[in-house]
């Protein structure tokens, strides 16, 4: 039966995948400094368009030609603040997709209540890792330790769903298993390897790709989010084959996440029902 459920995501993800290839959906990305290359290069290589745009005079211009919103508070700035919050308000007006990664949420009061404004604008999806999820769930400071988890996955899964049903998000917990949640149904992705935690910004990168499927199918922002994680992951293994390290691992997953076709996403995807 797991085999089946697996193939079945399997399946999905490539619908997913192939979505993005043939549709090229606009991805407008306000992240951070860090990450902005990995960012964009993850995007194109999986067949989107980014556009790292961020100035609050275009977003009235520009915003409303996007097909998702990307939002990553990890450069956080009061400059920056109100044009996320500019864009996110009219992604939510336009029914847009839009997508947050709160990174570091409960590293500062500034930076909670900053991601805790930006959730009440109805986010699609948020994605973090265990302890940001935690620390939104339960507006808490301080519950981070930098921008790294101080928590396993497995220890945010009542938060994510607690938050979901909140605000109304799916919301995904990236860990050793990603799990995603709509508040009723989980589902946990096992794809990935470890030394992709070594590359700074890949949790940026694969919230981005979310952000990109979601474009593709807003209707089932679920099924998109978890297929985007699985797929990112199933990068990183086949590009760990020939990396050396996380530099060179770096380059193989960009190559690996364009290069991906039907039988390995439909034979390496690792989604299950929890």
């Amino acid at each position: 039966m797991e085999d089946g459920e697996q193939r079945e995501w399997g399946a999905k993800a490539w619908t997913y995948l192939s979505s993005v290839r043939s549709l090229s959906p606009l991805i407008q990305c306000i992240t951070n400094f860090v990450s902005m290359d990995l960012t964009a290069n993850t995007l194109l290589s999986a067949g989107a368009s980014p556009a790292m745009l961020h100035s609050p005079n275009e977003s009235p211009d520009f915003t409303p030609q996007v097909n998702a919103l990307y939002i990553n508070v990890g450069t956080l700035s009061d400059t920056w603040l109100p044009a996320m919050e500019l864009a996110a308000q009219l992604a939510s007006k336009l029914n847009k997709p839009w997508v947050l990664d709160p990174v570091a949420a409960g590293a500062s009061r500034f930076r909670l209540k900053a991601c805790l404004d930006l959730i009440s604008l109805k986010p699609t999806v948020i994605r973090g890792n265990a302890s940001e999820i935690i620390a939104l769930a339960k507006a808490s400071f301080p519950s981070t330790k930098g921008v790294d988890s101080s928590h396993d996955s497995t220890d945010a899964v009542e938060a994510a769903k607690s938050l979901a049903n909140s605000n109304g998000a799916v919301v995904a917990v990236s860990g050793a298993v990603d799990f995603v949640t709509d508040g009723n149904r989980i589902v946990g992705a096992r794809n990935g390897v470890p030394m992709m935690q070594k590359i700074t910004a890949t949790g940026c990168a694969v919230t981005a790709l979310i952000a990109a499927f979601v474009a593709t199918d807003p209707s089932h922002a679920m099924e998109a989010t978890a297929s985007a994680l699985a797929v990112f992951g199933v990068a990183g293994e086949l590009g760990m084959e020939t990396a050396r390290g996380p530099a060179s691992l770096r380059t193989h997953l960009i190559d690996s996440l364009h290069g991906l076709d039907q039988t390995a996403v439909i034979s390496g995807v690792k989604i299950t029902a929890i």
